[in-house]
């Protein structure tokens, strides 16, 4: 590589092209400040900041000017481009570093051209997914506003799922997540909601209501934040058959006209999805990591009978059993069970959850699986379960999300702005490489032969 073009303190920042919601930025012009103004490169490694001119992103190309940006399409200068996701395969230029969510590290099928692109130009790849501590948690990410946005747009959703099946409920006048100004505004909203289910109930034909959150992570803690402003009340997944039969009263013909004044939470960790083949064996999670062959999957019939609401945020991997497959969501449906809605932050396709084969956009975030015939659709009209499949969702609340996301980008642009060579990167950047000079790093070798292997 050049050495006057890798380290040379410049940066470019794309104007991004993935989708028309695509609002958010990699720094925001407060952060470009702190770059430009804190003593030049002796003290942060940037020299020159040059923004892509953008008329869809959330700060507009003026902020950037004012604090010393430089606007241009032409980003042939800089050394280092950041963006979000990733760019138009045409867009990228020889011989620099570029920092995105590439979404290559699992040889996803989809973006093969785009690594391709990447080494046959010699680019050095940093995958912002891939930069993480000591204690394996992500350091640059956005956050919980993935899961606040989905469970914000899954009520919504919900709303209007439950007109279609008969029932009005509070959730029919809630709006999604990107038609607030701010994320505060958005949740006022949901408090609005919750006291109306407070005060006037739900219908007892949709009760109870019960939301499962799988994953401990950053997108589930997102997601149970908004829940919680619901009138709530969490319980243990052992619990679950206990809710139902409390519940069942409730629906008998007598009673249709009760109104119930809270909903159900659950959140499900891998000890309650899988159990050792060994039924003696206790379950171990480093265990299951390691030998996950060893373990069967049982959340389709501990937990999956009792929930109306899915909210799945787990990492997966082929290697361990899904959370639901597709059969196991058939023979559910067929036993009658209230399945009505899921939202998958994890967007992997035909992965933990099975029927998932597409993605959904923030202006279209539904399909309708029908379990019974196996057929997909575009409306919430008849047979099925709604899903919610939306890869971008922390750009519902763009300016937020952003200031968060940069916030803890700006700590490695020094180092990743003023380096030309890769060794010499702290080891977390390093780890996080996927190419150099026209080839993979030596993490990232395995890419191919699971690309042989797909």
């Amino acid at each position: 590589m050049k050495s006057s073009m890798l380290g040379n303190g410049v940066v470019g920042i794309l104007s991004e092209t993935s989708n028309k919601w695509e609002r958010r930025v990699p720094l925001t012009p407060s952060h470009c400040a702190r770059l430009l103004n804190r003593g030049g490169r002796d003290k942060t490694g940037v020299v020159r900041i040059i923004v892509q001119p953008s008329t869809r992103r959330i700060y507009h190309d003026k902020l950037y000017e004012e604090v010393g940006c430089e606007i241009s399409d032409d980003l042939s200068e800089c050394g280092l481009i950041l963006g979000i996701k990733k760019p138009r395969l045409e867009m990228i230029l020889p011989d620099r570093a570029y920092a995105f969510f590439s979404h290559t590290h699992k040889a996803q099928k989809e973006n093969m051209p785009l690594l391709d692109k990447i080494l046959a130009e010699r680019v050095t790849l940093f995958d912002y997914e891939l930069v993480d501590g000591d204690n394996g948690k992500r350091l640059i990410a956005f956050g919980k506003f993935a899961g606040r946005a989905a469970l914000i747009d899954l009520l919504r959703g919900l709303g209007q799922r439950y007109l279609n099946l008969g029932y009005s409920t509070p959730f029919l006048s809630l709006g999604a997540s990107y038609m607030y100004s701010s994320l505060a505004a958005a949740k006022a909203a949901v408090i609005s909601v919750g006291e109306e289910i407070s005060r006037e109930g739900l219908p007892s034909g949709i009760c109870p209501l019960v939301f499962v959150f799988t994953g401990s992570g950053k997108g589930s803690l997102g997601a149970q934040e908004i829940f919680k402003l619901l009138p709530h009340t969490f319980v243990d997944p052992s619990k679950l058959p206990q809710i139902f039969e409390k519940a069942r009263g409730l629906t008998q013909p007598d009673q249709a006209s009760e109104r119930v004044f809270e909903v159900y939470g659950c959140v499900v960790t891998c000890q309650d999805m899988v159990e050792h083949i060994d039924s003696s064996k206790v379950f171990d999670k480093a265990d299951y990591y390691a030998h996950p062959e060893c373990y069967k999957p049982v959340f389709h019939e501990r937990i999956a009978p009792y929930v109306s609401v899915l909210v799945n945020c787990i990492y997966w991997e082929e290697r361990f059993p899904r959370l639901l497959s597709t059969q196991q969501l058939q023979d559910l449906v067929r036993k009658g069970c209230p399945l009505v809605a899921i939202s998958d932050l994890t967007c992997d396709m035909g992965g933990s959850i099975e029927i998932v084969s597409q993605t959904t956009s923030i202006d279209s975030p539904f399909f309708r699986y029908d379990a019974i015939s196996g057929s997909y659709h575009n409306d919430m009209e008849e047979n099925g379960v709604i899903c919610s499949v939306v890869d971008n969702l922390p750009t519902e609340f763009a300016k937020e999300a952003s200031e968060h996301f940069g916030g803890l980008l700006l700590q490695f642009i020094g180092s990743l702005a003023s380096t030309a060579d890769i060794t010499k990167l702290p080891a977390m950047l390093n780890k996080a490489c996927i190419a150099h000079g026209g080839a993979l790093t030596s993490l990232y070798e395995y890419i191919s032969c699971m690309r042989k292997s797909n």
